[in-house]
């Protein structure tokens, strides 16, 4: 979304006028008027800085749907539940493996020799 709609809808969205909000913040309407008509293009700080005044802000969010494998995805959906569940199952299995591995050998989680002992005491 281009920083002129966003800030015309969060400035709209409070009900404030160009004023009030250069009032707010200390920048000049004709430059909130630029930004909001897309001929200036506000710095990250300005751009924040009218929207905090606004009660909003800027935030870092993943885009959806970017850097996924689509055709993976697809081709899963056409194998059956079982099968799905059975490649589930053994992706879960090599994780363990591998988490283990990680830990060096013979090495196992607290809780998992905690549990060892309790049992073998028992």
């Amino acid at each position: 979304m281009q920083a002129g709609r966003l800030l015309r809808w969060a400035r709209q969205h409070t009900g404030q006028s160009q004023q009030a909000l250069a009032r707010a913040t200390g920048v000049a309407q004709p430059t909130i008027s630029a930004i909001e008509k897309g001929h200036a293009d506000p710095r990250f700080g300005t751009l924040r800085l009218l929207l905090r005044a606004c009660g909003y802000d800027l935030e870092l969010a993943p885009v959806r749907g970017y850097g996924v494998d689509r055709g993976a995805l697809k081709y899963n959906l056409t194998l059956s539940p079982t099968e799905r569940a059975r490649r589930a199952a053994a992706a879960a299995n090599e994780a363990r493996r591998w988490r283990g591995a990680a830990r060096g050998p013979g090495r196992r989680p607290a809780a998992l020799r905690e549990a060892d002992a309790a049992h073998a005491g028992g």
